[in-house]
């Protein structure tokens, strides 16, 4: 009998799964059919219900950031796709058409110069997903391995020097692939970035409105979220200016 009662329970929850899905997709379909019918604003508005029912993906952040950008709510437009490239580092058109949306915004920012090393390694960083580069970490390692056998018990000189350098070269991509994969994973799980949107918001020195107003910031901005006071956030921008501002008005990436 019990066996039988979790049998029917199973059935049911892949019958609710399922049906969520279809209903998913369906709204999927008509939010591509109206984007395609240039009825943008009811395709943005299928999408945000589809990923309700169905979860997130980049290619959804992607299409919903399309979406809003045609819509002409660039904020919205930027947040989704910074989403989707959070999602898919790798995505040019994402990467392209984010560029796009923040030039129609009012806030430019300009930021700190870098060294240049760090911006080679952050765009090298940005070119797989956390699991893309912990498969290349994997297989690097194993080749490591290969080397290392050639050069121990192989006798030749020719296929130990191959094996002695091939093997390091390995060992740097493992070490590599693993602290890329470390640095995507936590983005992912820490999200300490957040995208304004409040028309117009003036940030503050202190968590509070009777602190000193700052600067004033714009719908579509950039920001890093650094501290949390009650319903405050503490944010810095990429040019270094740091302040407060109510937390609601504040959509995290």
């Amino acid at each position: 009998m019990i066996f039988k009662k979790i049998y029917t329970l199973t059935m049911l929850l892949v019958a609710t799964l399922y049906a969520a899905g279809a209903d998913a997709q369906t709204l999927i379909d008509r939010a591509n059919e109206a984007y395609r019918n240039g009825d943008y604003a009811q395709a943005a508005e299928l999408y945000e219900q589809s990923g309700e029912q169905d979860g997130t993906s980049a290619a959804y952040f992607y299409n919903l950031g399309n979406a809003y950008y045609k819509s002409g709510v660039y904020p919205r437009a930027i947040l989704n796709y910074e989403r989707s490239l959070l999602l898919d580092p790798g995505n040019e058109d994402a990467s392209f058409n984010l560029t796009m949306a923040q030039a129609r915004i009012s806030d430019k920012i300009e930021p700190l110069g870098t060294f240049f090393l760090h911006k080679w390694m952050l765009a090298v960083q940005q070119l797989f997903t956390s699991n893309a580069w912990a498969v290349i970490a994997v297989v690097a390692f194993l080749l490591f391995l290969v080397g290392l056998l050639l050069y121990v018990f192989v006798e030749r000189v020719v296929w130990r020097k191959i094996g002695f350098f091939a093997g390091l070269l390995a060992l740097l991509i493992t070490v590599g692939a693993n602290h890329f994969a470390s640095e995507q994973k936590e983005l992912l799980t820490h999200r300490n970035t957040a995208i304004v949107m409040a028309p117009t918001i003036t940030v503050k020195s202190s968590p509070s409105e009777s602190g000193t107003d700052l600067f004033v910031l714009h719908e579509g901005t950039k920001v890093y979220l650094t501290d949390r006071v009650g319903e405050w956030s503490e944010i810095r921008l990429e040019d270094g200016n740091q302040g407060w501002m109510p937390t609601d008005k504040l959509e995290v990436i």
